[in-house]
């Protein structure tokens, strides 16, 4: 007996849900966009590299601290404090290696750059493949993983999705990776390669990603009937013994 199949209603909320968790509504976007816009503020107004990540720091454990008196989620509390931890070890790599505090400013924002390169390789992949990791939030409606796949129809809306989802990623690599680069090698000034990633990093951050979620929104309001084909293309195929 197949699994059933959820139509595009349950699907969009799904993705919908999904997304939602991953930027933790607007609370969520604004204590992970404070620790990098307080750290770009601040350093480039005092260029003491030092006293702008512990003015990070500081803003993020603040955050989880106001988390956990209200005893609510600290899940997106926890994540900037990792964002800007994982910054603030690059920042000591460089150092240790001899780097200037330009070149240290600007291994802050690399981390961001090589997750989100990685990000979009490992979502385009899924879609090259036949297996989007979108269909993975449709198997999780259906309580089965990977019965979405055997409907074409479902395998080419996910598709789509998974496009979508992995766009924000490629733009910010296409974006920023070549500012970070022109820092680095000092084809542009330092100084402003970072005020520019600063900016970029918080424009770049939840406002594009609820432009995806919007695309994807469209993309799934669009299309009413794929699922209903897939299942009566699944009556219509006797099953294998």
């Amino acid at each position: 007996m197949n699994a059933p199949t959820p139509d595009v209603e349950t699907v969009e909320s799904v993705v919908r849900s999904q997304l939602a968790k991953a930027l933790g509504g607007r609370r969520g976007m604004v204590e992970a966009a404070v620790p990098t816009l307080l750290f770009t503020v601040v350093w480039l107004s005092t260029k003491q590299l030092q006293v702008a990540l512990v003015v990070g720091v500081a803003a993020a454990v603040l955050a989880l601290a106001v988390r956990l008196v209200q005893r609510s989620t600290v899940q997106f509390a926890l994540n900037a404090l990792f964002g800007i931890g994982i910054g603030w070890f690059f920042v000591t790599l460089a150092a240790r290696r001899g780097g200037s505090e330009d070149e240290q400013a600007l291994a802050y924002f690399l981390p961001g750059i090589l997750y989100n390169g990685g990000y979009a390789v490992l979502l385009v992949l899924t879609v090259l493949i036949g297996w989007p990791l979108v269909g993975f939030m449709v198997g999780s409606v259906t309580g089965d993983a990977t019965a979405w796949h055997s409907d074409r129809q479902v395998v080419r809306l996910t598709s789509t999705l998974t496009w979508l989802l992995a766009a924000p990623c490629v733009l910010r690599v296409v974006v920023q990776g070549p500012i970070w680069l022109g820092g680095w090698s000092e084809a542009i000034a330092a100084e402003t390669a970072i005020a520019v990633l600063g900016v970029l990093k918080i424009v770049l951050g939840w406002p594009l990603q609820l432009a995806a979620l919007a695309a994807m929104m469209w993309v799934l309001g669009r299309n009413h009937t794929p699922v209903e084909h897939g299942r009566a293309a699944d009556q219509q195929t006797p099953q294998s013994t």
